[in-house]
């Protein structure tokens, strides 16, 4: 897997500062609603020409890293 900061950027001055992939318009969220409206990979990366595969799993393992934190009780 490449390294996320090779995909997932993020510019002040694109998408309102939104997560985005590879410098593209293409937001992380677009891609993962995409995917929950049930769009399989091969679907999405019909609608979205510009995207590589990489970057879906990208997405995914991004997501991954943002909830897989520890939470302690008090």
């Amino acid at each position: 897997m490449t390294n996320l900061a090779d995909r997932i950027m993020i510019d002040s001055e694109q998408c309102g500062g939104r997560r985005c992939i590879r410098g593209m318009r293409i937001r992380v969220t677009d891609v993962l609603d995409l995917l929950a409206n049930e769009l399989s990979s091969d679907q999405i990366l019909n609608e979205l020409p510009d995207l590589e595969s990489e970057d879906i799993k990208a997405c995914l393992h991004f997501v991954s890293q943002r909830f897989n934190h520890p939470i302690l009780a008090a």
